[in-house]
């Protein structure tokens, strides 16, 4: 025995007969994939998986992600039993059937998608979390019904629903049926709108295609984590098409800040708090920090006025966009 394996910790593993392993215990370091700075993982964990070198906002789990986000009581999963199904039979290299069984071994999930029950600071809330490593998150069948469900329930429960979208957009080996989501998750949006449910939107890295095209960027209040890109087609797609050199930073969340696609970036060990703020005032809750309610006396229809521009005509912030 060397001198070396001494002084090692009974609990570290020591090389064997020169067969090259190493002596270090596996599954306690990390490379941040940004400043490829070697991080101890347990610190990783207690910081949310966000480098506490350089801030960068590692990519984690749907359930890990909702693990931190709830309170750690009265949680429970919602509409689990919804899977994914391969009307078309499609085939490319290999059978849709055969991707999704790959997919279901290698993260434990049905679909990339999982909704939750639980409470936020004391307030109900549905919850739902995109699992990037299944499919890229992509949307089919399976998770525009389990969305569209748990805004149903949001419903009839009357509670705040708060959406993490981490895709790559609709996933082709269901087609139409894939692009049929869009409309429907969108439909069920905008009934939680006219029922004053609100819909906060939450969007990490990254997220692209029909999800960020419909439920990704139709929440009442949008928000990103730092760093995090989004956009509908990728930029060199964009670059390719347009044949010209895109601005820096384009598609990250300091970029649409910017450009007004969404209302605020919000640090992941902040997020929760954040939201919890916003829904009490949204719900009107005095616990969450927002006063009760107050009726507002009707005002007669000939005391308003429509807001006037400078020329006199009513102004477009005023006035509902339409299509074209």
């Amino acid at each position: 025995m060397s001198w070396i394996d001494k002084i090692l910790p009974s609990g570290v593993r020591r090389s064997g007969g020169g067969d090259g392993s190493s002596s270090v215990p596996e599954g306690l370091w990390k490379k941040c994939v940004k400043c490829d700075a070697v991080l101890y993982l347990p610190d990783v964990e207690r910081n949310r998986d966000v480098c506490p070198k350089c801030d960068h906002h590692m990519r984690i789990g749907a359930r890990r992600r909702l693990d931190i986000f709830f309170d750690k009581e009265n949680r429970e999963e919602v509409f689990a039993d919804i899977e994914p199904i391969d009307r078309l039979k499609f085939k490319d290299k290999k059978r849709y059937r055969d991707r999704l069984n790959a997919a279901q071994k290698a993260t434990g999930e049905k679909d990339a998608l999982i909704a939750m029950c639980g409470e936020l600071h004391g307030m109900p809330v549905v919850a739902l979390a995109f699992e990037f490593e299944f499919h890229g998150g992509s949307m089919g069948y399976a998770v525009g019904e389990k969305f569209t469900r748990a805004a149903h329930l949001a419903l009839e429960k009357r509670a705040p629903l708060v959406c993490f979208s981490a895709s790559g957009g609709a996933r082709m080996q269901e087609a139409l049926i894939s692009l049929m989501q869009m409309a429907k998750t969108s439909a069920v949006i905008e009934r939680l709108k006219c029922a004053g449910v609100p819909y906060v939107s939450v969007m990490t890295d990254p997220i692209y295609g029909g999800v960020s095209a419909s439920l990704a960027l139709l929440g009442d209040i949008n928000i990103a984590e730092p760093d995090a890109r989004a956009g509908f087609a990728g930029p060199n797609i964009i670059e390719q098409t347009i044949r010209q050199k895109l601005p820096k930073g384009f598609q990250r969340s300091e970029f649409l800040l910017e450009h007004g696609a969404v209302d605020m970036i919000v640090h992941r060990n902040k997020l929760r708090d954040t939201i919890a703020r916003l829904l009490g005032k949204l719900m009107a809750t005095p616990e969450m920090g927002a006063g009760p309610a107050q009726a507002v006396e009707p005002v007669p229809e000939e005391e308003t006025e429509q807001p006037q521009g400078v020329d006199g005509e009513t102004s477009a912030a005023s006035v509902p966009e339409g299509d074209d």
